[in-house]
C-alpha cells in the first residue's frame, strides 16, 4: 500500500474513532477497542514521513497501551486530546519557524502570496492555534466529566462541525480581505 492511501485510511479512521468506540463500548470490553487505537497508532507510524508524527504515532501507541493493560476506557476516550494537542504544536511551531501552516497551504493555489497575504495567514494559523487548545481542553472535559454518548456527541460530532463553521468563516473573511487588497491595487 503506497503512502497516499495509507495516509487517507488514516485520516477516515481518525475521523471515525471517537463512533467506533462508542459503538463498541457496550459490546467489547475497552481492551478489545485499545486495539483499534493500536492499529490505528501502527497505521499513523507507516504513513508518517517526520520524526514528529512516529512521536505522534508513539503517543496514540502509550494511550492505546494502557486501555489495553487496565482494560479501561479513559486513556481511549483521551484520544482526540491528543490529536487536538498534536495539530495544536504543528501549527504553533510554524509559527516560530515559519513559514505558518496557513501559508504553507495557502502558497499551494498562489505561490506567489503578497506580504499582506503572509501576515493574514499567520493571523488565521494563531486562530487555529486557540480553537486546539479550546477543543482540546472541551475534548478532556468530556473524557474526565461527561457520558459516553457525550464524549461521542463532542468529539465525533460538535467538534468537526465547529471545525468547519471555522473554515466556512476564514473563506468568507478571506473574500472580503482579497476583494480589499485588490481594490487597494487597483486604485493604486
Amino acid at each position: 500500500m503506497s503512502v497516499r492511501p495509507l495516509t487517507v485510511l488514516v485520516g477516515a479512521v481518525t475521523l471515525a474513532y471517537p463512533f467506533l468506540v462508542y459503538a463498541g463500548v457496550s459490546r467489547l470490553q475497552p481492551q478489545w477497542l485499545a486495539l483499534l487505537l493500536g492499529g490505528m497508532a501502527l497505521l499513523r507510524a507507516f504513513a508518517s514521513r517526520t520524526a514528529f508524527w512516529w512521536a505522534a504515532a508513539a503517543g496514540a501507541g502509550v494511550l492505546a497501551a494502557l486501555g489495553f493493560a487496565g482494560n479501561s476506557l479513559m486513556p481511549l476516550k483521551l484520544y482526540p486530546l491528543l490529536v487536538s494537542s498534536v495539530m495544536f504544536i504543528v501549527f504553533a511551531v510554524s509559527l516560530v519557524r515559519g513559514p505558518s501552516a496557513i501559508e504553507r497551504i495557502a502558497r499551494l493555489a498562489e505561490p506567489d502570496l503578497p506580504p499582506e497575504g503572509v501576515v493574514y495567514t499567520r493571523r488565521v494559523t494563531q486562530v487555529w492555534c486557540g480553537f486546539f487548545v479550546v477543543n482540546g481542553l472541551i475534548s478532556l472535559a468530556t473524557a474526565l466529566w461527561g457520558s459516553n454518548e457525550v464524549w461521542a456527541l463532542y468529539n465525533g460530532l460538535i467538534s468537526y462541525g465547529l471545525m468547519g463553521l471555522l473554515f466556512a468563516g476564514e473563506w468568507l473573511v478571506r473574500r472580503r480581505v482579497r476583494a480589499r487588497l485588490d481594490a487597494k491595487v487597483a486604485h493604486g
